[in-house]
Order: C-alpha cells, then sequence, then structure tokens
C-alpha cells in the first residue's frame, strides 16, 4: 500500500496487514493527531488497512 503522511509531505511504501491503529504505532505517530482516509473514505483506528490500496494520513488543526 502507499501511504501519504501530509504532516510530513512523504509518501511511503509499505506492506502492512492489521488495523489503523497498528499501522500508527508502527509508524511512531500518535493517533490523536490525524485522521486516517482509507482508499478515499475516512476511517477509525479500528478499522483494517490489510486491503487497503492508499492510506493518507491527515494532520488535525485545531484554534482557540
Amino acid at each position: 500500500m502507499h501511504i501519504t503522511v501530509q504532516k510530513d509531505r512523504k509518501t511511503i511504501q509499505q506492506n502492512f496487514s492489521g488495523s489503523a491503529l497498528q499501522l500508527l504505532t508502527l509508524l511512531e505517530i500518535n493517533p490523536e493527531t490525524v485522521l486516517i482516509v482509507k482508499d478515499g473514505i475516512l476511517i477509525t483506528t479500528e478499522d483494517d488497512v490489510s486491503d487497503a490500496k492508499h492510506i493518507e494520513l491527515l494532520s488535525v488543526v485545531s484554534g482557540g
């Protein structure tokens, strides 16, 4: 699968089987800081990403 990390503006190729949370753990990314988009659909950390062609990790921005 292709993984695009918006914050770092990088794309990596990674073979992976498991949940979105497991992928974020592998990439050392805090799950509270990103939205996960699997093949164009917003998903939760509990969703399986094994069959994904493309994962986008979008940075969450908040203001006060």
